[in-house]
């Protein structure tokens, strides 16, 4: 397959056609998983609220859909009420406000989404351990769960959050908190081969690391493929906003480690190590996310080392577009065969939106749009 726009073009359009037929259900909803081709909307607080008006925004860049903006400005509104009640906000404080305030703040220059991002990012600072250099994952689920020393490699995409605070207001704190998780997350996160643990356990008092937990992986020591792209992609965006050779470095050996595993059709699985016995189901998801940080890393590169990464991300895309795109359905999803929490056996085989969201953002830089969220 050669990099050229045509295809590029036509799925750009297949995808603003879709989100404006699939808004007239969705409208200013949080959807999250596909049920029977048609996506379930959950709760403003649930980690994925950010990924749709996420994905409005990415199409009124190119649109000026006035219709999509009034459905993802008020999706930012409606987390008003997340911040008030408090209790349910955790790591993914980033995945949230980056799609939605920041988003719009980038577009607009709209003051009160700056103020709302701004916020966020504080509140994503105080949950940095100091003793042990890591932003703290989730809150209890039970009652009588402790998970104050838990880290995961999903919060390498919250960071952005962090770094943008920094540079808006000029305060270095947030900056410094970022470095501090990314480094953390370079020592104890990702291996020498290039795949990641997705959580890593840690004494919440002393910051000593204790141990690691297989997450949503298929064991501790496997390799899921959505957690090497979000090591992929935090990484780049990590070297993008502090020129550190270590991130960008680390964001290489991800990216080779994912590319070297892809099955011919060039789509991961959702784990790379399995065995025999258990589904190999797709992760589209995670191709979609990858892609979008190799299209980061193949501008931070040499001229020479570039082509790996643009023709990796275009061959993935390329692939998800003809091989995935549920363009000729009733089907809400844009990319089928995501797959969320397979050891749960949650949402598998189905649309994402965070699936929908990276591939819609992939597509669009290569059509070049240079303009990032991140």
């Amino acid at each position: 397959m050669t990099l050229q726009t045509e295809w590029a073009g036509e799925a750009w359009k297949k995808i603003t056609n879709k989100v404006k037929r699939t808004s007239a259900r969705i409208k200013d909803g949080f959807p999250h998983a596909s049920v029977e081709g048609v996506y379930k909307l959950e709760l403003a607080s649930w980690w994925t609220a950010g990924f749709w008006p996420g994905l409005l925004w990415l199409i009124y860049n190119d649109t000026k859909d006035e219709e999509l903006r009034g459905y993802a400005e008020s999706c930012e509104r409606q987390l008003d009420q997340v911040i008030l009640d408090y209790y349910r906000l955790d790591h993914d404080i980033g995945f949230m406000w980056i799609l939605t305030s920041v988003a719009r703040y980038k577009l607009l220059s709209a003051e009160d989404s700056k103020r709302r991002a701004l916020l966020a990012a504080n509140l994503l600072a105080a949950r940095f351990n100091v003793q042990g250099g890591y932003i703290r994952a989730w809150n209890p689920w039970r009652e009588d769960e402790d998970n104050r020393g838990w880290a995961i490699i999903d919060c390498m995409m919250n960071l952005p959050l962090l770094y943008w605070a920094a540079g808006e207001t000029g305060d270095p704190r947030f900056k410094h908190i970022a470095v501090r998780h990314a480094d953390t997350v370079l020592e104890h996160f990702l291996r020498p081969d290039g795949s990641v643990y997705h959580i890593v356990v840690f004494d919440p008092e002393t910051g000593e690391k204790t141990g690691v937990e297989s997450g949503q992986g298929y064991a501790a020591e496997s390799g899921w493929s959505r957690g090497t792209a979000w090591a992929i992609y935090g990484m780049a965006l990590s070297y993008r906003y502090t020129g550190d050779e270590r991130y960008l470095d680390a964001a290489k050996r991800a990216a080779h480690f994912f590319l070297a595993n892809l099955p011919e059709d060039r789509v991961p699985h959702w784990d790379f190590r399995l065995p025999e016995d258990v589904t190999a189901y797709r992760d589209s998801s995670a191709g979609a996310c990858a892609a979008c940080g190799m299209l980061l890393l193949s501008e931070q590169v040499s001229g020479s080392e570039a082509p790996l990464y643009t023709y990796g991300a275009a061959e993935i895309l390329h692939s998800l577009y003809v091989n995935y795109g549920a363009w000729d359905s009733e089907e809400e999803g844009l990319v089928l065969h995501g797959t969320s929490h397979y050891p749960n056996g949650t949402n598998v085989d189905v649309p994402l939106i965070y699936g929908d969201y990276y591939f819609a953002e992939g597509i669009s830089r290569l059509n070049g749009r240079q303009l990032l969220f991140w």
